[in-house]
């Protein structure tokens, strides 16, 4: 087993740095402060191939791996999760649905305006009363000839105002039913298609969130993905490879934590020297390097699967829910080493301890981990 990022991680790794030092870092608190979504930032990122990381050249990517996007959102983590946040969905959520599930004409359609980053996505499955409890959603598409006529909402909708298409996973069967949702391709302008922004978030406060409303939308029969009824199991799909991008994200948080309190330990002086002599401090640090590493290790094994195309809920799951939980740690333990300064905006502690806590949320809780984990392991 190699360990080494491979030349392109490098590549990337750096690419990221570089972007994000001169346009993420100089804006990251002001984006914070006032809940913006930096559009403009998002579509910088497309020409640079970071929308359609592991999209094939033929449909307009940039035809890398698991891996690279992994070190993408890795670094971008590090500088503002919710940058990071809004990237990850739009790959993993959005462009992979269509590209992984979607017929040769949407993949085309669609995915060349997604991966340069001229449109951008959304990807709905969170009602305002079903979270993890997706099969009992309400809202709804009935057949009328050769269209579909949608009704009902969805929340929690990353890129729900500002994006260009959405997928959504809308009920056409019956309730509890598996085989009963179907996942549709809808583009922003559709009457009756409309969004609210969700305000007021406690993290990832660049990342744009709203509620999508749907009164009569009608919508071609040509745009559901793949067969009417496939759509649950479509989505679990999508969020096996999904969890790939919050784990590599929480890494990314966890580390820009660490890095920011190996930093302040060094530089804060106390009782005549650096607070990072005093092993109360420095344990602190060794533990919060542990486990980064371990948490990056453990994304990189369901990287690799995702790679081959070998089974990962399991892997994914792991990598997900241990990232995510250290991420808190991490950002727990930076606002403690930096003491008062640590709980105020002047330095980048808190930001991080409050991005780090959605990533134990989105894309299934950290408590759904465990439950995936232990089916797998009981199978």
């Amino acid at each position: 087993m190699n360990f080494e990022k491979n030349e392109n991680q490098h590549m990337i790794a750096q690419m990221v740095r570089d972007f994000a030092e001169k346009e993420i870092l100089p804006y990251r608190n002001k984006w914070d402060n006032e809940e913006y979504f930096p559009v403009d930032t998002m579509k910088k990122m497309g020409e640079l191939g970071l929308l359609g990381i592991y999209i094939p050249e033929e449909y307009g990517g940039s035809g890398f791996s698991y891996f690279e996007y992994a070190t993408a959102l890795m670094e971008l983590g590090k500088v503002c999760g919710g940058v990071g946040l809004s990237v990850a969905a739009h790959n993993s959520l959005c462009t992979g649905h269509i590209y992984y599930h979607g017929s040769e004409e949407q993949k085309r359609k669609y995915l060349p305006k997604l991966a340069s980053g001229e449109w951008i996505g959304a990807w709905g499955l969170t009602e305002p009363n079903t979270g993890s409890d997706a099969m009992r959603m309400k809202c709804t598409a009935v057949r009328d000839g050769d269209e579909w006529v949608i009704n009902g909402a969805k929340n929690w909708i990353t890129h729900g105002l500002s994006g260009d298409v959405a997928v959504v996973l809308i009920r056409t069967g019956e309730l509890l039913d598996s085989n009963g949702i179907t996942a549709f391709i809808i583009e922003k302008g559709t009457p009756g298609f409309s969004a609210v922004k969700i305000k007021d978030k406690f993290g990832v406060r660049a990342s744009e969130t709203a509620e999508l409303i749907f009164e009569n939308v009608r919508v071609p029969h040509a745009n559901v993905i793949g067969e009417v009824g496939q759509g649950f199991k479509q989505a679990m799909q999508i969020l096996d490879g999904g969890r790939i991008s919050i784990a590599a994200l929480s890494c990314g948080v966890a580390r820009g934590a660490y890095e920011a309190s190996v930093k302040y330990a060094k530089e804060r002086e106390q009782f005549g020297q650096s607070i990072g002599k005093f092993q109360a401090i420095a344990f602190k640090l060794a533990d919060m390097a542990t486990e980064v590493e371990a948490a990056e290790l453990l994304t990189f094994q369901a990287a690799y699967r995702k790679n081959n195309k070998l089974g990962m809920t399991k892997e994914g799951a792991f990598a997900k829910y241990f990232a995510s939980e250290v991420a808190v740690k991490c950002g727990n333990e930076a606002v403690q080493i930096m003491g008062g300064y640590g709980y105020t905006k002047e330095y980048p502690a808190e930001k991080y301890l409050r991005d780090a806590k959605l990533m134990t949320i989105g894309e299934g809780t950290s408590e759904i981990q465990k439950v995936v984990i232990s089916r797998e392991l009981l199978k």
